[in-house]
């Protein structure tokens, strides 16, 4: 299966472990191997030998008994413990590199993607899906062939013993086969099916959790309650459905496991009633059908959890193979010293093939450290045309040009490198203060880190929190109030120091106080640097070089502030109302 096959490719680095493990398990499996011979040697040629003494027998079963003991007390113990560390960190090593992957891989999905998709079902993929398949490594790689392994050694023990008695053994052996080839292929899929629905309950959960400031704050306790408890009977039926169908599996495939026993105990008894079987050989045959029929019947055990594992594995590559929307071409250029000049030309967007297009055929000549005021009505697509700059999505139609290169022929993540983004609602990460700073330039001394936060007027009230820049700000910053998180985010554009900024509602949260703050430090960012600003509140984009006012996807003004308000157009109009506001 084409899954497995991938899957392979994660572990094909360990495969010395795999193989050294295997190796192991013989000796670990093996050796309890020994006890079926050694009661049929204790009991006909010790306990029922005849012309041996008392004390013969005594010394010889002591001898015997000893050599065992130190077998499986000296032997025994260490091979048991490298079996199991091995199989563990081998396991644990491929689900390290499959994860390691996988997060290389989200941050190279799209904002269409996230859009799309719950951050729930993303995580439960990650975590719970990847630890599912950890038992291929073990139960698929190891277990199962050592199962097969001691099968193969007892069947070839018995055959030396008794051809006929070993055939009863095995007689039932194609049926379990079919019963194991017609359950667990209608299983794997109920697998998955559960996989799914669990990861549903997951993503909603993910969401409500982040969320519960506003259920609380609506007091909608009861509904949530009510909408959890359909994604939860949603998992509970699937559940309960892959529930059956793995009873039914036990049921049928344990009823032939242990139906063949009892066939040899019969046949073997009739033997030894005509003098053609030894008790001896009787009770360790007895024996060996337990050792033959424990690897089967975890074999059972073994399909179903290989079971889970293969639905979890098709999962987690039907994740991976979500495409990339933004990729670089084959021959993308390096950029490394930007000026800063933007051409947008005829640029039209639209989110999904089927839908309208939210841009239409914009054009605009930006030149170095110019800044432009994006302002309209919400909708009007500007948001939307500075999320083209840095390559969240890309452009339907046009074309986007940086100091006169394509963006599409650049390097993705060094365009980003060169655009700093401040937006409306800043996530900060549960990190320190410092530690989100530093986002902006990763190897940033603690030096620079400071300087950045003076320039973005955060460094006085860093100072005056519990453990200063070393403060941990919860998730998404939520120990911090909106101002303060503003401009730590702010902080971290200035060490970044890139030569584009994009300001998208930057400031249309917050109270006076924090605006001025804010403002000024925007303004200082700002200097000599190409400037985005997207804004409803008018009065805070006055200085702009100019102003685009976007509607409806179109620019219909364009001009500086005083250009405009001449002009008494649209412009004029939404500042007069805003003004008497």
């Amino acid at each position: 299966m084409e899954s497995i096959k991938r899957y392979l490719k994660f572990v094909r680095p360990y495969s010395w472990q795999v193989i050294g493990t295997v190796i192991i398990g013989l000796f670990k499996f093996g050796l309890p191997l020994l006890i079926p011979l050694l009661l049929k040697y204790v009991t006909d040629d010790i306990l029922l030998a005849e012309g041996i003494s008392t004390e013969d027998k005594k010394s010889e079963l002591i001898l015997v008994m000893g050599i065992i003991i130190v077998i499986f007390v000296v032997l025994r113990p260490p091979i048991e413990y490298y079996r199991q560390y091995l199989a563990q960190w081998t396991g644990s090593k491929v689900l390290y590199d499959i994860r390691d992957k996988l997060f290389d891989h989200i941050q190279r999905l799209s904002l269409r993607f996230y859009a799309n998709n719950r951050a729930g079902e993303v995580i439960s993929r990650v975590i719970h899906d990847v630890e599912q398949t950890k038992n291929f490594v073990i139960t698929g790689l190891m277990n199962v062939w050592l199962d097969f392994a001691t099968i193969l050694i007892v069947i070839i023990i018995m055959f030396q013993v008794d051809v006929t008695l070993t055939i009863v053994s095995i007689i039932l052996f194609p049926l379990y086969g079919f019963s194991v080839k017609y359950f667990y292929s209608r299983l794997r899929q109920l697998t998955k099916m559960r996989s799914q629905a669990l990861a549903e309950v997951q993503g909603h959960l993910h969401e409500r959790v982040q969320g519960m400031p506003v259920i609380q704050s609506m007091a909608i306790e009861d509904y949530e309650q009510e909408q959890f408890q359909k994604q939860n009977k949603n998992f509970l039926n699937k559940a309960l459905v892959h529930t059956s169908w793995n009873a039914k599996t036990f049921a049928v495939v344990n009823t032939i496991t242990d139906i063949a026993p009892l066939l040899v105990i019969f046949y073997a008894g009739y033997a030894v009633i005509n003098n053609t079987l030894t008790i001896g050989e009787m009770i360790m045959f007895i024996t060996y059908i337990d050792r033959l029929y424990n690897p089967l019947r975890r074999l059972i055990n073994s399909s179903t959890t290989l079971t889970q594992s293969l639905a979890s594995m098709d999962r987690v590559f039907e994740f991976v193979d979500e495409k990339y929307d933004i990729t670089d071409k084959d021959n993308a250029k390096n950029i490394h010293s930007v000026k800063g000049d933007v051409s947008i030309s005829n640029v039209s967007f639209r989110y999904e093939e089927e839908n309208e297009s939210i841009l239409k055929n914009v054009s605009l000549e930006v030149k170095q450290g110019e800044t432009i005021a994006l302002v309209g009505m919400s909708g009007g697509g500007k948001s939307t045309l500075v999320s083209l700059l840095p390559r969240f999505y890309d452009v339907t139609e046009g074309s986007i040009r940086l100091d006169g290169v394509d963006i599409r022929d650049v390097k993705v993540q060094q365009l980003r490198q060169n655009i700093g983004m401040v937006l409306q609602d800043s996530i900060l990460f549960s990190d320190s203060v410092r530690e989100n700073i530093a986002l902006g330039k990763p190897d940033a001394t603690k030096e620079e880190i400071i300087a950045a936060a003076k320039a973005a007027n955060a460094h006085e009230f860093i100072m005056n929190l519990q453990d200063g820049y070393e403060t941990k700000v919860g998730e998404r910053g939520v120990k911090l109030s909106g101002g303060q998180k503003q401009r730590v985010a702010i902080a971290r554009v200035f060490l970044k120091n890139p030569p584009i900024l994009i300001l998208d509602e930057a400031t249309s949260a917050l109270d006076l106080e924090s605006e001025h703050l804010i403002q000024e430090s925007l303004e200082r960012l700002a200097a000599d640097r190409t400037t985005f600003i997207v804004a409803h509140r008018l009065s805070t984009i006055t200085h702009a070089n100019r102003i685009v006012l976007l509607e409806h996807g179109e620019i219909v003004e364009i001009g500086s502030h005083e250009e405009l308000m001449r002009k008494k157009g649209h412009y004029y109009e939404l500042y007069s109302i805003q003004e008497l506001e």
